[in-house]
């Protein structure tokens, strides 16, 4: 009998960002390394784990909106994260129980859980690739995508608090910008992104504890996260803080705006 192997990838003494979220969410697939950052990180910004939860409430929303009034049927998902009821598929397939989902993420206990835990409608699809976000053409070319996907249709694709964990070094810019090229006329790009426009000081502060922690974490300003969306035709609002996303809607709560320091959009690529 072939003996288990436990992937080498799974360190339980060094925090990772999907368990950090994960913990900070209430969850419980963390380790030690994960809980001592999360009071890290709640010690400098107490509302830290509201933040998230708007965070993924506006994914989930964001999900809806997409699948109910756009009438998006594909969705990638980079970045997926730990699983956490509802899940992204579950979103989709409550609206379109057709809709096909594939996740991304490349940490090996989110891999694990997904396969265990990511179980679609009879009438959609839900896959998961095992890939980095830096690795995007293997991405784009991989069979978990050729599998699920009719790029004669539009897609979306999801990178909710995934390029906060890319250096300026790793050229986020051009990963979305291949992604843009490679999705077809009418798909949807939808991004979330934490900033420090709205409270430096935190923010630089969170920066060097997820530092000393061994986790990449890189806030953007304003122009950088628009920047990831070329020329498409961003959704209205537009680029607005977390809590003001609602498309169509006019911005409704200027004085809690930026209680959550996330920037977040969607945006149609153009017919033109």
């Amino acid at each position: 009998m072939k003996s288990y192997e436990p992937d080498p990838r799974l360190r339980s003494d060094v925090a990772h960002s999907a368990r950090v979220y994960d913990y900070l969410l209430g969850g419980k697939d963390n380790f030690q390394a994960d809980r001592d950052l999360g009071e890290q990180l709640k010690k400098i910004v107490p509302d830290l784990p509201k933040m998230l939860r708007a965070n993924r409430a506006w994914m989930l929303d964001a999900t809806r909106y997409l699948v109910d009034e756009v009438g998006i049927r594909q969705i990638l998902d980079i970045g997926t994260g730990l699983p956490t009821t509802p899940n992204l598929h579950e979103a989709a397939q409550e609206k379109a129980p057709e809709s096909r989902v594939v996740y991304v993420d490349n940490d090996a206990l989110v891999l694990a859980h997904a396969r265990a835990l990511l179980i679609g409608a009879p009438d959609g699809w839900v896959g998961y690739l095992d890939a980095d976000v830096r690795d995007v053409a293997g991405i784009i070319n991989s069979l978990e995508v050729a599998d699920a996907f009719d790029l004669r249709r539009p897609i979306a694709v999801m990178a909710a608090s995934v390029l906060m964990l890319l250096p300026d070094e790793d050229d986020p810019w051009g990963i979305v910008r291949t992604l843009r090229d490679w999705m077809p006329k009418g798909s949807y790009l939808a991004i979330s992104h934490p900033t420090d426009n709205f409270d430096p000081t935190a923010m630089a502060q969170v920066v060097s504890a997820t530092t000393q922690g061994g986790v990449t974490f890189v806030p953007r300003k304003f122009d950088k996260v628009r920047e990831m969306f070329g020329d498409w035709d961003m959704v209205e609002p537009g680029l607005v803080p977390v809590l003001d996303w609602r498309p169509g809607a006019p911005v409704t709560n200027p004085d809690t705006a930026y209680d959550a320091y996330y920037w977040v959009g969607v945006a149609r690529k153009p017919d033109r």
